[in-house]
């Protein structure tokens, strides 16, 4: 396992852990997906100037390659033209290119396995952002379905249909008491009404006794100055 892949586990683990102590776990994926993304800008560089070195490394062997196989024809040439000395010359630099052959294949297939190795790892980057985004969505959603709930049951808090009894219950004490009101001051202006009435009759009772008594009053008189 490569110290790439055991520090994603590191990181992938206490993500978890955090995720399974958080109020908002969308946030700590955001926070996770960002560090990711800028990982993944750092690989893909990386990747980039790696992928340049390769290309130039194996440029290198096939320069040296050619060089190696245009000397030993120079030193074939020279020997058939005579020419000893400069046949060992051009095989002395045919040595030296075959040693640098060696030696810059040596860094290109290293160089190349180091290269696949990177995409391997931006290969597993890439992948894991999307799973994890996609997990993101999905908390995104059960939260937005969380708070959408708490809101209803907020708003629905003060309107249970268990509280409309006992609201017609006021509505109807009230009405009661209006009513009893009403009945109150209308049976009240009736004993006022009843009691002037009475009141009348009492004192136009009183005024034909007080005429009678004088009626008589004036005849009693009248008897007594004919005698």
């Amino acid at each position: 396992m490569s110290v790439f892949r055991r520090v994603r586990d590191i990181t992938v683990a206490n993500l978890n852990e955090r995720l399974e102590q958080s109020q908002d776990p969308v946030r700590l994926i955001d926070q996770f997906l960002i560090e990711t993304r800028q990982e993944i800008a750092e690989a893909e560089k990386l990747h980039h100037h790696y992928a340049g070195h390769t290309k130039q490394l194996k440029q290198q062997v096939d320069q040296a390659k050619v060089m190696k196989d245009k000397r030993e024809e120079q030193a074939l040439l020279a020997l058939k033209a005579g020419e000893e000395h400069l046949a060992k010359m051009a095989l002395q630099e045919k040595i030296l290119y075959e040693e640098k052959i060696e030696q810059y294949s040596g860094l290109y297939t290293q160089s190349l396995e180091s290269l696949q190795e990177l995409e391997n790892q931006l290969h597993e980057l890439k992948t894991e952002y999307q799973v994890v985004y996609s997990k993101r969505q999905y908390y995104y959603a059960r939260m937005e379905t969380l708070r959408l709930q708490q809101r209803m049951n907020q708003r629905m808090s003060g309107y249970g249909t268990q509280d409309v009894p006992k609201m017609f219950n006021r509505l109807e004490d009230r009405v009661s008491d209006m009513e009893w009101e009403a009945r109150s001051l209308r049976d009240l202006r009736k004993v006022g009404e009843d009691f002037v009435n009475q009141a009348g009759s009492a004192i136009q009772s009183t005024l034909e006794q007080e005429l009678s008594r004088l009626k008589q009053k004036l005849n009693n008189n009248g008897e007594g100055q004919g005698k």
